[in-house]
């Protein structure tokens, strides 16, 4: 079983060479860098849940949010397996806000407005 936490993207690792890491542990990093890496989201002042998400769909949440997104303000919401998954990013985090066209980074303050790329 996996030993230490990356402090980055909170995967783990440090299994024993030659043991099975396959199982929960990595099933949960393979969905985190796939739902984080090169992070691109719909819509970031969408403040409740689409009806219809598709998996793979990935949303930033804003303040005020409703439903399950509800006190989750500035993670990423990633739609994975027909349910909703939460990531909280860290500072210097860049993520491409498709519905605005812009990359924004995140801040000790939150997301940056972003610059039009």
């Amino acid at each position: 079983m996996p030993a230490i936490t990356d402090p980055n993207l909170g995967l783990n690792y440090g299994w024993t060479l030659g043991e099975s890491g396959w199982g929960a542990g990595m099933d949960a990093n393979l969905k985190r860098l796939g739902a984080v890496v090169s992070l691109s989201v719909k819509d970031r002042d969408l403040a409740t849940p689409p009806a219809s998400p598709v998996n793979g769909d990935r949303y930033l949440i804003p303040a005020g949010a409703t439903g399950v997104w509800s006190g989750k303000t500035d993670q990423i919401a990633a739609r994975i397996a027909g349910a909703w998954e939460y990531h909280v990013p860290k500072i210097g985090w860049l993520c491409f806000i498709e519905d605005e066209a812009v990359l924004a980074a995140y801040k000790a303050t939150g997301w940056s407005p972003g610059i039009a790329i």
